[in-house]
Parts: C-alpha cells; sequence; structure tokens
C-alpha cells in the first residue's frame, strides 16, 4: 500500500514538505486555502537571493529545478541610509556623518559580542543569564547604549525592517539571529538576483506535484489510531500522515481532534509576530536625483521604513518602500490609497517633484492578511523561554512546517524550506516506526540568590541575584570581554547606569489627508 500524506499549506514550506515526500515515492495532496500558491513568499517582491553561504538550502533547489540566477550588482549588496532626505552610503556617512557612523559600528560590534555569549544558537538559553536576556526586549537594551538620536533611528528601522520593532522583540532573539549570521556578510545576503522571484520556485515546486487542490480551506483535522481526517468545507480527505505547514493564526483557526496542548494554544495567541506592508510607487522619473542616485536597501531616519529603488522601464523609477513594525500598524488603520498618500506626503516634504512625477502604486499588505496576521515570527521578550522549538516535534500523526518552525533561520525562505525538508523526514520516520517524545520546554535554573538582602548594584538588578561581597571574579583572558562587556561594549567592570536619554522618536504619521 502507497503510504499517503496530506500537506495543508500551498507556502514554500509545504510545497517543499510535498515534493520531498512524493520523491520518496508516497502519495501525496496539498490543500491551499487561497486560489494561488506561494504562501506569504508570493506578496513579496524582492528578487534578491543570497549564496550559499546564506541560503543553502534555496540556492541546491534552484541548481535542482535549473533555475537561472544573474549575479547581483554591487550597489544593492550593501545597504545604505536616507537621512532626512539625504542620501548617504556607508563611505559617505563615514566621512560625513562620522560620529552616527560610529554609533552605528559601536552599535554592531556590541551586537556582535553579544552574539558571542549564544555558543549554541539552536539552544539560545542555555544558561540563566542567556535565559534572563529572553526577558529584556531590544529597545531597553538599545537606551543603555546611549546612541545619538540619528544613529538610534537608523539602527530602530534596521531591526523592524528585519524583525519587528524593538520593543517588542526579545534581545535574546535579537543574539541569537546575530549569532546564526555571524559569519555572513551583508554582501552575501544579496549576492544574485532571481529573475521573477519566490513565484518562480513555487512554480518549479507545482509542476513536480500530482494534487495540488487550492480554494480548500482547512477547518477540521481529525487523529485517529491509524489514519488522519482533514476536512476543508464539504470534502473530506483521509491519509496516513498531515504535515500541517500553515502559520500559527491559520493554524488557531482549525479544529484540531484531539486538541492542542495548553502550551501549543498559548503559542499560537501569544507568539509573536512582526508586521510589514509593500508599497510600490511608481514615478516618470528619479526626482530624488538632485540630492543622491538612491539605489539598492536604504534605510530612512524619517519614517519612510526601508525603501528600495530601482530603475524602471521607460526610463521611469520604482521605488519598494517597507513599511514595518509600529509604522505597519499605525497604518493598518488606513486603506491603500491613505496609506499612499501618507508615504507621498513624507516624499514631498524632501523631493518637492514627488506628486508630479509620481504615476501610480501597488500595495501588499501583510498586516491585513487575515491568514498571516503580521509577516514572520519575531520572538518578543520571554517567548523563546517558553516556545523555543515547540513546532519541531510531530504530534501523533502530524508534523508541523513553516518558517515560524525552523530554528536557525525563522522568518526567512531559507528557514521554509528547510522545515519542509524537516517536517518530510518526521513523517517518514513515524511511518518506519519512530516515536517522538513530547517536547519539554523547562527554563535553566536561576542562580541561587545570596543570603543577604541588598539593592544590588547594576549587574544583579539587570540579570537578578545579589551584589553582597561578590566572590572575586575571574580575570577576563586579553581579547576576550566579559558578559558584561559584551553586552553593553563598556568594560568589564559594570559603570552606574547612565542617566536616562529620550528615546529617539519615530515621526508620527501626518493626518490622513481629506
Amino acid at each position: 500500500k502507497q503510504t499517503t500524506a496530506i500537506v495543508v499549506g500551498g507556502g514554500l514550506a509545504g510545497l517543499t514538505a510535498a515534493y520531498e515526500l512524493q520523491a520518496k515515492g508516497w502519495q501525496v495532496t496539498v490543500l491551499e486555502a487561497k486560489p494561488s500558491l506561494g504562501g506569504r513568499s508570493g506578496l513579496a517582491t524582492s528578487e534578491w537571493i543570497g549564496n550559499t553561504k546564506a541560503q543553502p538550502v534555496l540556492n541546491r533547489y534552484l541548481d535542482s529545478f535549473k533555475l537561472s540566477t544573474v549575479p547581483a550588482p554591487e550597489f544593492v549588496r550593501t545597504p545604505s541610509y536616507l537621512i532626512d532626505g539625504v542620501y548617504f552610503t556607508q563611505a559617505d556617512l563615514a566621512v560625513k556623518q562620522p560620529a552616527t557612523a560610529e554609533a552605528i559600528k559601536r552599535y554592531n560590534d556590541t551586537l556582535d559580542n553579544l552574539a558571542r555569549s549564544v555558543d549554541d544558537p539552536e539552544n539560545p538559553a542555555s544558561n540563566s543569564t542567556l535565559f534572563a536576556l529572553d526577558q529584556i526586549n531590544v529597545a531597553n537594551w538599545l537606551d543603555r547604549l546611549n546612541l545619538p538620536v540619528t544613529a538610534r533611528q537608523l539602527i530602530n528601522q534596521q531591526i523592524r525592517t528585519r524583525y519587528d520593532e524593538p520593543s517588542r522583540l526579545s534581545l535574546l532573539y535579537l543574539a541569537q539571529q546575530s549569532r546564526v549570521y555571524r559569519s555572513v556578510d551583508e554582501r552575501d545576503l544579496r549576492a544574485a538576483r532571481l529573475p521573477g522571484g519566490s513565484a518562480v520556485l513555487t512554480q518549479a515546486f507545482v509542476k513536480q506535484l500530482k494534487t495540488v487542490k487550492t480554494n480548500s480551506p482547512v477547518t477540521a483535522v481529525i487523529q485517529e489510531k491509524d489514519k488522519v481526517t482533514v476536512k476543508a468545507g464539504a470534502t473530506s480527505y483521509t491519509a496516513d500522515y498531515v504535515v500541517m505547514a500553515v502559520p500559527l493564526r491559520s493554524l488557531g483557526k482549525i479544529q484540531m481532534t484531539p486538541a492542542l496542548d495548553a502550551q501549543h494554544m498559548g503559542a499560537i495567541k501569544s507568539t509573536n509576530y512582526g508586521w510589514r506592508d509593500q508599497i510600490m510607487l511608481k514615478f516618470k522619473t528619479p526626482v530624488w536625483d538632485s540630492k543622491a542616485r538612491m539605489s539598492g536597501e536604504v534605510f530612512s531616519n524619517t519614517g519612510l521604513g526601508m525603501l528600495w529603488v530601482e530603475p524602471a522601464l521607460k526610463g521611469g523609477a520604482n521605488v519598494v518602500i517597507n513599511l514595518s513594525g509600529d509604522n505597519a500598524r499605525i497604518m493598518q488603520a488606513f486603506g491603500d490609497k491613505q496609506m499612499v498618500d501618507q508615504v507621498l506626503i513624507r516624499l514631498h516634504a524632501f523631493y518637492p517633484e514627488a506628486r508630479g512625477a509620481y504615476t501610480g502604486y501597488e500595495i501588499r499588505r501583510y498586516s491585513v492578511d487575515p491568514s498571516t496576521g503580521g509577516s514572520y515570527l519575531a520572538f518578543g521578550p520571554g517567548q523563546i523561554s517558553k516556545y523555543w522549538r515547540l513546532w519541531e516535534r510531530p504530534i501523533l500523526r502530524v508534523a508541523f512546517a513553516g518558517e515560524h518552525t525552523d530554528t536557525l533561520y525563522p522568518g526567512t525562505l531559507e528557514g521554509a524550506l528547510r522545515s519542509g525538508q524537516r517536517a518530510a523526514g518526521q513523517v517518514q520516520d513515524l511511518a518506519a516506526g519512530k516515536s517522538f517524545e513530547p517536547v519539554k520546554v523547562a527554563p535553566p535554573k536561576a542562580p541561587a540568590p545570596a543570603a543577604q538582602k541588598s539593592d544590588g548594584n547594576f549587574f544583579s538588578n539587570l540579570f537578578g541575584g545579589s551584589s553582597d561581597k561578590p566572590a572575586e571574579p575571574a580575570k577576563p583572558q586579553a581579547g576576550k570581554p566579559g558578559f558584561f562587556s559584551r553586552m553593553f561594549g563598556g568594560g568589564e567592570e559594570p559603570a552606574p547606569a547612565p542617566a536616562p536619554v529620550e528615546k529617539a522618536v519615530e515621526p508620527a504619521p501626518a493626518p490622513a489627508p481629506a
């Protein structure tokens, strides 16, 4: 008897799982709720991909499907900045705004040192000190770095573009992700262009699959002793195993029998997702050329998010603006036209010719997509401690896939592909009789408090414990700063906490025009 599987979700994680199972001789049916396939990757406009150092699994599939890429031009391989309407490359910034450039370098160096503290990125909360980092949000950590206003605004934008608003993000998650990418240069992340983007990869998978059904929203998954029944509208499908390859918000709308336990339900309800909207503004001419020839990935300090500027056909220019974090959340209340007007108001302030050259827009809104409830996973404070690797193990006959289930590359196309491979391997193991132990997420034991209570110094107040008569610390080896200096970029002895500084404020959206 041919072993059967149903894959719920036609994004790239689900398509990968289906492809790998079918290649092993399984009979696979893919059920996708929407009319089209590709999931959230279908909302993205970018065609730029990393090399084998940054995205090894993706590049193996491109080779397997014989999908050709073209080398990326140098101008897109390193990020740049738009400060109060003026464009700066990284080299420009070092010369023209040295204080801002030095502050960004200090942030990067401090984050890199903090990332080094994560010995095992697959088990980031491996000791009580790292466990404590999960309770801190990134904004609070940035406050302690006492960065100049402009540098803080640019760093905020970089973080919210890649993950989410700093105040909603776990410091341990930022450190863990920085550890994963420590050996990956910015230039590795945009090394080539895949003409057509992820849609081309989606089509390559679909061509290989025998049974794919769109417009089939799944409402229930019922596990029995020797089979699983999946209900999609009035139709029921039965298979030996199921792969659930849907975002957590979608999973929460599907009735599971037996029901998921409290920990899994808690993860569905509270795991933080970053927010992002993409707006493509089309212009007859590049109106910003009078100040700079912007190109590639550009981080703005004035509420314009992350911009991606490219030449368009017939001499025009397109600006793809990624609104993310709380900027995107604020915009959720606006309709598409109102959102575009808000962005044009900001552009017009710097480039008075913007409105006259503007010809139209396209928009993709992750934030209001009912199936995603945001963009991609971005663990909030305390969530690694609660939910780390929770979705990595099957439950009875159901395995889970999706970027949110990947340990090293959550929130990315690479993570989606890896998770599909893992889920396919797991259901094959289940069919072979292998069992998986239930996931047990137990935080490490906190350090024992000292016998005598005290107010503690800054370090003990941050991480717990007491500062009364501390044990003589071992002298750090040359070139190997201790944890405190890795975290805040200072000396090994903690200095008194600096006076609070006013957090760099992002401009609020202008009132919607009548």
